[in-house]
């Protein structure tokens, strides 16, 4: 009977894994009150100018919010950098997707650090609003640059509109430069309007292609190859050697039939293979002559100083139209301008002539 008695029932419940003594109230409130403790726009300056790569993304979150109450705060950040900045070189890397680029970047940006180089990386995909394009995959498509010392990664806010997307990008490049990076990557998702947005703030644009792909010549549009500085075909390795070699003939044949640059540099295509990194060196060695090149004829400081006037102007034309579509008043009438106009009661010119009287009279 004492042996029955002894028996453990099968609902007995044994012994777990000790637990660990739960927060006080205090303790979860003060976790929870440091959380939400935002650094001072001085504090943020300090670090990003100390080189401090969490200051640096705080700042350029700042920067990208479009909380009315941050862009004091990021405003005051970028003036106190805009010292610091102007110091690096921007290289601005397109291609359509599929191409290689975040590859090719991953082993172009450890061929820079292994130079001694400072490496950031940003990328601008303001093309799509839904899937924000592929741009929050390149931090873990690139696992060496990520856990690079000497670079830094990172995505660019979408879904904005092309200007403001750009804007932004374009104060990134200030406090990346501030921080100490001496070699901006700009990339770009697919070819179409980023590109010229892209173009208008680097110093040498490159456009990666791949063989085999068909139409080489007719796939690309005319305007991304004359803005282009050097024409790269990526992947060429394996069976596709011949064909990348190919398709660099059929490419240096093209660059010569368009008009002179004004940097007076001769732009020229090549091949490499991210994956096994042939090629690379040949790549930043063309990027290298050109920046000797430029900076020889002072082309380089005639550029960025049209840059800086062309963005200025976009920068009151992006100011006006978030202004104008953010008005009261026009926010009421646009929609009842928008159904007249599709039921042709006005015309979209009237209508649009409407809303502006009304918007310059308030």
């Amino acid at each position: 009977m004492n042996e029955k008695h002894n028996k453990k029932s099968a609902l007995h419940e044994k012994e777990g894994i000790p637990q660990p003594e739960s927060f006080s109230m205090a303790s979860l409130e003060k976790i929870t009150k440091n959380r939400k403790l935002q650094p001072s726009a001085a504090e943020l300056i300090s670090g990003i100018l100390a080189q401090d790569k969490v200051a640096l993304s705080r700042g350029i979150t700042l920067v990208e919010s479009t909380n009315v109450t941050h862009l004091v705060k990021a405003n005051e950040i970028i003036n106190s950098c805009l010292p610091y900045a102007n110091k690096s070189l921007r290289i601005g890397i397109t291609g359509v997707p599929g191409v290689g680029k975040s590859t090719f970047i991953e082993a172009f940006g450890k061929h820079l650090t292994s130079l001694g180089k400072k490496v950031a990386v940003l990328a601008i995909d303001p093309s799509s609003t839904i899937s924000h394009g592929s741009i929050l995959g390149d931090k873990t498509r690139m696992e060496e640059l990520v856990k690079d010392e000497k670079a830094y990664i990172r995505p660019s806010a979408t879904g904005e509109t092309l200007g403001g997307v750009a804007r932004k990008t374009r104060e990134t490049i200030i406090l990346c430069e501030a921080a100490g990076f001496d070699t901006i990557i700009i990339e770009t998702v697919g070819v179409g309007q980023s590109e010229t947005a892209v173009h208008s703030m680097v110093d040498f644009f490159l456009l990666l292609k791949i063989s085999g792909a068909g139409d080489e010549l007719q796939g690309i549009k005319r305007g991304i190859m004359e803005m282009a500085d050097a024409i790269v075909i990526n992947k060429a390795d394996g069976d596709n050697i011949n064909k990348a070699k190919l398709a660099k003939t059929e490419f240096n044949r093209a660059l010569h039939l368009f008009p002179a640059k004004k940097s007076g540099w001769i732009p020229t295509a090549s091949t490499c293979s991210a994956i096994t990194r042939e090629g690379i060196e040949s790549v930043w060695e063309t990027i290298s002559n050109y920046f000797e090149l430029v900076q020889a004829n002072h082309y380089f400081e005639e550029k960025r100083k049209e840059q800086n006037q062309y963005w200025m102007m976009e920068t009151i034309n992006e100011q006006l139209k978030n202004n104008f579509y953010h008005h009261a008043e026009i926010i009421k009438l646009l929609e009842t301008n928008k159904k007249a106009v599709a039921n042709n009661e006005i015309s979209p010119f009237a209508a649009a002539q409407v809303l502006l009287k009304k918007y310059f009279i308030e």
